[in-house]
């Protein structure tokens, strides 16, 4: 059985349930380890190449897996999945996917952008998903894994969580409200390195502008500095 990495072991931390998808598997270890611990009964691997295909194929093969060539949610039918998961992709590719079929969207989502994650946030935020956890792995390069579930109420609590402890929804958009709330050392540390780094830069893009505001304002709040 293939062992899974840091990243994947906390995706598959988050999954449980009937019916699992997963988009872009790969090579299909994430579905196999998830089979094979008994978190799910049955899982659907989706491929846009052929060579990703055959390669979940051959992890899959006798494990009760479907594996579909097609792209994103195109190859996933209504009501079928109970929980659907997408790594290693931009936020950009991840929110497209999910934009292009929401009749096709299960209960639960794991998401693990692999970058600008606030655009997943965003979408969550705006399409009646509820951002129940984020987590993320440690060492040097942070991979970071969102838990949505749908809601019928609007908004998402944790937002007025982070209203309430002197932040604002644009820092949690940006950088994770439960990460935030929790005060994660890893993430403060990193952001504080970054500030230092734009700091030096002379022409900053507006996106970087933005970034560096935020983050000054984070570090300046109340909050950070009653840690």
């Amino acid at each position: 059985m293939p062992r899974l990495d840091a990243r994947l072991k906390l995706v598959a931390s988050e999954i449980r349930g009937q019916i699992h998808a997963d988009i872009g598997s790969d090579h299909g270890h994430l579905l196999a380890a998830l089979l094979a611990s008994g978190r799910i009964q049955r899982g659907i691997a989706v491929e846009n190449k052929p060579q990703p295909h055959r390669n979940s194929s051959a992890t899959l093969e006798r494990l009760n897996a479907d594996i579909r060539l097609g792209d994103g949610l195109d190859v996933i039918h209504e009501n079928e999945i109970d929980s659907l998961s997408i790594c290693g992709m931009g936020g950009q590719s991840i929110v497209r996917i999910l934009c292009e079929h929401p009749n096709r969207l299960p209960e639960q989502l794991v998401l693990q952008p692999n970058k600008a994650i606030d655009l997943v946030r965003q979408w969550a935020r705006s399409n009646g998903y509820w951002l129940t956890d984020e987590k993320s792995t440690t060492g040097t390069r942070r991979f970071e894994v969102l838990v949505l579930a749908r809601s019928t109420s609007n908004p998402d609590p944790v937002y007025q969580q982070l209203v309430d402890a002197g932040l604002d929804e644009p820092m949690g958009l940006m950088f994770g409200p439960w990460f935030l709330l929790r005060n994660d050392n890893e993430l403060l540390q990193r952001l504080s390195e970054e500030q230092r780094y734009l700091q030096t830069k002379q022409n900053l893009t507006p996106s970087s502008r933005k970034r560096l505001d935020l983050i000054q304002r984070l570090m300046s709040s109340d909050h950070f500095l009653s840690r």
